[in-house]
């Protein structure tokens, strides 16, 4: 096994085991997808598959500003100018279901309303709104009629991107936004059945997944979790226990892959040990492992049986032509983090292939 074999994930098959992994740009004004964004995806086809930008389910689920979401019809016709340059050229594309939850403002809401969570709890941190920073505020606590219409909205997002002819989603249970929010006991303090045990706390997760998969096929849906991240200030008591579980109750259903975030660096998983080993055994379906990898230790990974594909970020986003780069040992473009976050075609689009002029300068 390589890096640059062909890979059976779900109903489709890749043309490599290299993942571009889901990256948040802010650069679809209004929510909705740009054409931009269609260039800038189909540069980076070559990847196995991609998984876009996390997507808003709904209006109230929007996280930061200028990011798209897939709740409404012109939204659908944006995405799918995007699905169909990505096949032209080749290339696989899930979509990235997301509701931010707690994790928002109300100046990305409708008429200021407060974001939402499963307990009241304010976030430490700072919101990235069109007006700059601002504090994170106190969300509402969602009622158990709320949760069951949030997850109809994620039934109703995956049959639009269906619609929208992406290859399927991925459902975003990582980073510290809603589902995440639900499974950690450090945001999820509820007394009813999404709260308390753990049995409880991955309700909401298995439950979007159902409805996800019901929506189009349990083949077509992938599921992104992240146990040590504190990102958006999570925590939890017991990481491997809990996401331990959620992973072996996710095993129910033929998904298409497990997506999870686990820093190679053990300092930042607080000198944790990893907790792919064990998630891999009992979820039994394709498992992509993401956070600090490069060619020799994706390598590595795919060889010993850790993981099947490997997603890569940051590298993606100054090397559109990563897995020929890896595949060929070409030199890696540095990417400009000033660029990272909203602005136009500078450090988006315009990161160029490499060349054999260049290739011959360096030689």
């Amino acid at each position: 096994m390589s890096l640059f074999d062909t890979f059976d994930l779900g109903a489709l098959r890749t043309s490599n085991r290299i993942v571009m992994a889901p990256m948040t740009r802010n650069r679809s004004p209004g929510g909705v997808a740009a054409p931009m964004n269609a260039t800038y995806y189909a540069q980076r086809a070559s990847a196995g598959l991609i998984i876009t930008e996390s997507s808003q389910i709904s209006p109230q689920g929007v996280s930061y500003f200028d990011t798209p979401g897939i709740h409404e019809p012109r939204q659908v016709a944006a995405w799918r100018l995007v699905t169909e340059r990505v096949h032209a050229a080749g290339g696989r594309i899930f979509l990235q279901l997301c509701h931010a939850g707690r994790i928002s403002h109300p100046s990305l809401l409708p008429e200021g309303t407060l974001p939402v969570a499963p307990s009241a709890i304010t976030p430490a941190g700072q919101a990235y709104t069109a007006e700059g920073l601002q504090p994170f505020v106190q969300p509402r606590a969602l009622s158990v009629a709320e949760i069951a219409r949030i997850v109809d909205q994620f039934a109703a997002a995956t049959a639009n991107a269906k619609a929208a002819d992406f290859d399927g989603v991925e459902i975003h249970a990582a980073c510290g936004y809603l589902i995440d929010q639900f499974l950690r006991d450090g945001s999820n303090q509820r007394s009813d059945s999404y709260g308390g045990p753990i049995a409880n706390r991955v309700r909401f997760l298995l439950k979007v997944v159902e409805a996800a998969a019901g929506a189009w096929a349990p083949n077509r849906v992938g599921v992104r979790l992240s146990p040590w991240l504190d990102f958006n200030d999570m925590r939890d008591s017991n990481p491997a226990v809990t996401f331990t579980h959620a992973a072996s109750e996710l095993g129910r259903f033929d998904l298409a892959y497990l997506h999870l975030v686990e820093p190679l660096d053990a300092a930042a998983r607080g000198g944790a040990a990893v907790v792919a080993p064990q998630i891999r055994r009992v979820f039994g379906r394709p498992l992509i492992l993401n956070t600090g990898y490069d060619q020799a230790s994706a390598t590595r990974a795919i060889d010993s049986g850790a993981a099947d594909l490997i997603a890569f970020g940051t590298a993606f986003i100054a090397n559109p032509d990563l897995p020929d780069r890896l595949r060929r040992r070409l030199p890696l473009q540095e990417a400009d983090r000033k660029t990272f976050y909203g602005g136009g075609a500078r450090g988006y689009t315009d990161y160029p292939a490499y060349s054999e002029p260049e290739r011959q300068a360096i030689d």
